[in-house]
């Protein structure tokens, strides 16, 4: 459905204050990535069994997204409609990103891996109230020949907070001498203060959004969906419904994700087992000694690079679009993601480790463009007073991939893999591959090649 709208154009400094909440968001779930399988194996977890633990994420967010967006699109207050949600989901992350890495601390009441299991869940079940509402700003406020910028913005954004997450360990340990070692069963000192500094950043981005972005009132909002037709609120039921009769090219889009999805959680999972294996040649059963922390500090380096080229790259993404489509982009990055995971098998000694940065380069393009080109793509074919809660919808395909993997995966590395995790993110890589063929069968009717839109950066 393409939509025609009154709606005012921002200039990049609007766009980016309305888009800077998602900096602290995402340099939160940035430690959460890089750390959450090391903390887990501190707290005694198997390597197996990670998968398992990370269901809690996308069950959480399958859950709460859908539920938030269709309370966001029928939400107003003083704060606005969608501001709400960010601050109250801030909170309760933060807190979340504190208590999880001293989750031994209650070790004598329960045991520290079903604590920090726990925590994990809050702080995720916080990320996704916090997350939605922002995707739904971005199709709010702007009109559609600025979409591909406003999320390429909030991209770079994610980019830039998921750099200082996930290098934030190693630079405590390396530049200010914080410790990387602790007694078994207990998160070295590094890895316990990121999350404090993750969770004081997250806060406060999301305040300077909040404070800084104003809201249209709903007389105003309604006056730009006026085209649409109004239709009963049946209630919460009404999710169902919109879930049944969601547009084609949502359908369509349902399958990259898929294969996107199953590939990111992959990396996620596994990256830190796979490094200490495969690089390190450290035996499954090591998740207390130096070179493994040297091994999960890097993995914080390397996910650093490739949140810092997808920063970066974000902000190329609508000249590329502009040239070749928004399918074409997408296909493209999702290619480069797919080949870097897959050389990461070729590098088999911590001599060789600067080279895994080379490898996060396709996989830093692939982030980028998973991050906005789906989303501008999908914003066009959809209604404007369901934004929220096809937003939401839409993240079913982002966690239903993630809760199949994280029963099957470690599954698939224990009797496919004979135990050894690279190879998990090789078979990561392959189906970004099956990914970026998907994306040819996407019907894009808003694909607008608009100078407009290259001129506002």
């Amino acid at each position: 459905m393409h939509q025609s709208s009154t709606k005012l154009r921002l200039d990049f400094w609007q766009i980016w204050n309305m888009s800077f909440g998602f900096l602290g968001i995402q340099m939160g779930f940035a430690l959460q990535n890089a750390n959450a399988s090391r903390i887990l194996q501190t707290f005694g977890a198997d390597v197996e069994h990670l998968s398992l633990f990370w269901l809690i994420a996308p069950i959480t967010g399958m859950l709460v997204q859908p539920v938030i967006g269709y309370y966001s699109d029928r939400t107003w207050t003083r704060l606005g409609r969608r501001r709400p949600y960010f601050l109250t989901g801030a909170i309760l992350a933060a807190l979340g990103l504190v208590f999880l890495p001293n989750a031994s601390i209650l070790v004598a009441f329960i045991p520290s891996l079903w604590v920090g299991a726990g925590f994990l869940m809050i702080m995720d079940a916080s990320f996704n109230v916090a997350m939605e509402p922002f995707r739904a700003l971005v199709a709010d406020k702007l009109p559609t020949d600025q979409r591909t910028l406003g999320f390429s913005v909030q991209t770079a954004l994610i980019g830039i907070g998921a750099v200082l997450g996930s290098w934030l360990p190693y630079v405590l340990t390396e530049w200010l001498g914080f410790s990387t070692l602790a007694e078994t069963g207990e998160v070295p000192s590094n890895v316990i203060w990121s999350f404090v500094i993750g969770a004081a950043v997250l806060v406060g981005s999301i305040c300077w959004t909040v404070l800084r972005t104003t809201e249209e009132p709903p007389e105003t909002f309604e006056k730009n969906s006026s085209s649409e037709k109004t239709v009963k609120s049946a209630g919460l039921t009404d999710i169902f419904s919109d879930f049944a009769n969601m547009p084609r090219t949502m359908k369509q889009l349902g399958l990259v994700q898929f294969f996107s999805w199953f590939a990111l959680f992959s990396m996620w999972v596994f990256t830190t087992p796979a490094l200490a294996q495969h690089v390190w040649r450290l035996p499954s059963t090591d998740n207390s000694s130096l070179e493994f922390n040297e091994a999960g500090n890097y993995v914080g380096v390397i996910f650093g690079v490739y949140n810092l080229v997808s920063a970066v790259f974000a902000f190329m993404l609508p000249f590329i679009a502009a040239k070749i489509g928004r399918k074409g982009t997408h296909a493209t990055c999702l290619i480069a993601g797919g080949l870097g995971l897959m050389s990461v098998y070729l590098i088999t000694d911590p001599s060789m480790k600067w080279l895994l940065n080379l490898s996060m380069i396709g996989v830093g393009m692939a982030w980028a463009s998973i991050l906005s080109m789906p989303y501008a793509i999908l914003a066009g074919s959809i209604p404007m007073l369901k934004m929220g809660v096809y937003m939401g919808i839409f993240n079913f395909f982002i966690t239903a991939p993630q809760i199949i993997n994280g029963f099957v995966g470690g599954l698939l590395v224990k009797h496919l893999y004979g135990g050894q995790a690279i190879f998990a993110l090789v078979s990561a890589g392959l189906i970004l591959l099956f990914a970026a063929a998907a994306v040819f069968f996407v019907e894009d009717k808003d694909d607008i090649h608009n100078i407009e839109e290259i001129e506002d950066l």
